[in-house]
């Protein structure tokens, strides 16, 4: 609490060093963006840290730092230097009445998505700061000028991306797992297969986080397009092939043959890939908080209702720094939801929910899909314990017809043919299964039966009760912040004849 009134102190003297003085409004303003920021920090450091320190890859200390650092970074060097623009075009502000009930929507925008973030964080639910900035645009607008203010044809999109973003992430990131699990869980000698496998998927994260990075952190400081970008992915995801692959071979022949050892080996990429994601959303969604206080700051000097105005450079300060301070004050929330309270997690689990997150916001990128990056890594997280509940389900559904199906041999025989089947790969366990049935076509097991055995061996890897208090956190946020906004606007208008615009 200390550290934060100390931020609130600073946002008002950078505003005042910066601008000139301090009105009752300029207050507001500045203390609507430190909030906003705080709470985006807060809710947003998930995405990114959670599955580093739930894979083990770092402690909980170290991820937070390691994200804030970079969270500012990005904010600060790629967050946008010259112009910014109100979030989304989400309300048409030409249809605002005067500058006065501009400035009073975007500082309600700002408090009412500061709130719901801060609120959502407190509930351990991880949304989307954008969708809550949109939400809070959206009820002040209206409170200010009517139904007709908005965007609705833009609403679609977004209701889509709450459910089409979190199904790609989560097919995404379990499709990276059956691959890890394939080619080297499911393998007799896995450090055999670490090291064949272990620098191709290094080289795809390169490769990915490349494009991402070019993509996403540095768009607003250097426009490339998406294919030119892949083009320069593949060619550091080649390099970084020939370069790691005697390491990793090194690290492989030191590391336990088991699955813990060969997990070991995904720390490092996982530490890069959770960096990146910091520095590109610090760059992205810093936008949430610099673009309606560059609006206010415009409005205040003179510069009339408008779409684009010059970013003051206190404003980007206290963007980046307010989301790093977020991070650090209470991102460790958030972070353990998703480190661990929705499914267990290690390094190659954190991998692909990572993976997926940037691979899902490059191909939205190609579709102009308008996706949230909460909403990708969350499903991702879903997406990796779902498989996992499956394959276990599966694997013990088979072993519990391997022995209906040797019924009347002796225990001895039973359990040298499970031996060799468990250590056998995954194609001759097919295989197997293939001729044990060829050999005891009378044993079918009921429909009834299979159903028994689907229950018997079901297991519940992920928290159900996790998957439906966030699904209906997302669906809730856009409705939530607009009213949240509405009523800050009616209150703040009727307030502004006693001096607040003076």
């Amino acid at each position: 609490m200390l550290l934060t009134l100390v931020f609130v102190g600073v946002t008002l003297g950078l505003a005042f060093v910066f601008d000139g003085g301090l009105t009752p409004v300029m207050v507001l303003a500045a203390l609507a963006g430190g909030y906003m920021a705080l709470s985006v920090g807060a809710n947003d450091t998930a995405n990114n840290v959670g599955p580093l320190v739930g894979g083990g890859a770092l402690g909980l200390t170290g991820g937070l730092l390691l994200a804030a650092g970079l969270e500012a970074l990005g904010a600060l060097v790629a967050g946008g230097d010259v112009a910014a623009t109100v979030q989304g075009g989400i309300i048409e502000i030409e249809r605002l009445p005067n500058d006065q009930a501009l400035v009073l929507v975007m500082v309600s925008a700002l408090l009412a998505g500061g709130i719901w973030l801060h609120t959502a964080t407190y509930l351990k639910a991880p949304v989307s700061t954008t969708h809550s900035i949109v939400g809070g645009l959206l009820g002040a607008g209206i409170a200010a000028a009517g139904w007709g203010v908005a965007h609705w044809e833009r609403l679609g999109p977004i209701i889509l991306s709450w459910f089409l973003a979190p199904l790609l992430g989560g097919l995404i990131a379990a499709g990276f797992l059956y691959l890890i699990k394939r080619t080297i869980d499911f393998q007799p000698d896995r450090r055999q297969a670490a090291q064949r496998m272990a620098p191709v998927l290094v080289a795809l994260m390169a490769w990915a986080f490349t494009a991402f990075l070019l993509v996403t952190g540095l768009r607003r400081v250097w426009q490339i397009p998406l294919g030119s970008a892949l083009l320069a992915g593949a060619a550091v995801g080649l390099v970084a092939y020939f370069l790691l692959r005697p390491l990793v071979a090194r690290q492989a022949e030191r590391a336990d043959p088991g699955k813990a050892g060969v997990d070991r080996l995904f720390r490092l990429p996982l530490i890069l890939a959770a960096g990146l994601l910091s520095f590109a959303h610090g760059a992205n969604d810093v936008a949430n908080v610099a673009g309606p206080l560059a609006a206010i700051c415009g409005a205040l000097c003179g510069a009339g209702v408008t779409h684009q105005t010059v970013l003051p450079a206190w404003v980007m300060l206290v963007g980046g720094l307010g989301i790093a301070l977020g991070v650090l004050l209470y991102g460790g929330r958030l972070v353990r939801v998703l480190g661990s309270e929705i499914t267990e997690l290690n390094p190659a689990r954190a991998f692909c929910i990572l993976m997926a997150t940037a691979t899902t916001v490059l191909l939205a990128t190609q579709l102009k899909l308008p996706v949230s990056t909460t909403h990708i890594a969350v499903g991702a997280v879903f997406g990796v314990g779902f498989l996992r509940e499956f394959l276990k389900t599966s694997y013990g559904r088979m072993i519990e017809e391997i022995r209906l199906r040797h019924a009347g041999w002796d225990a001895a025989s039973v359990a040298r043919y499970l031996e060799r089947f468990e250590a056998a790969p995954i194609d001759d366990k097919a295989a197997m299964l293939r001729e044990l049935k060829e050999q005891s076509p009378e044993v079918e097991l009921a429909k009834r039966e299979r159903k028994g055995l689907r229950a018997l061996y079901h297991q519940d890897l992920v928290k159900r009760s996790a998957v439906l208090w966030i699904v209906t956190a997302w669906v809730v946020t856009v409705p939530l912040a607009g009213l949240a906004a509405a009523a800050i606007y009616r209150l703040l208008d009727w307030a502004a004849p006693l001096g607040l615009m003076g």
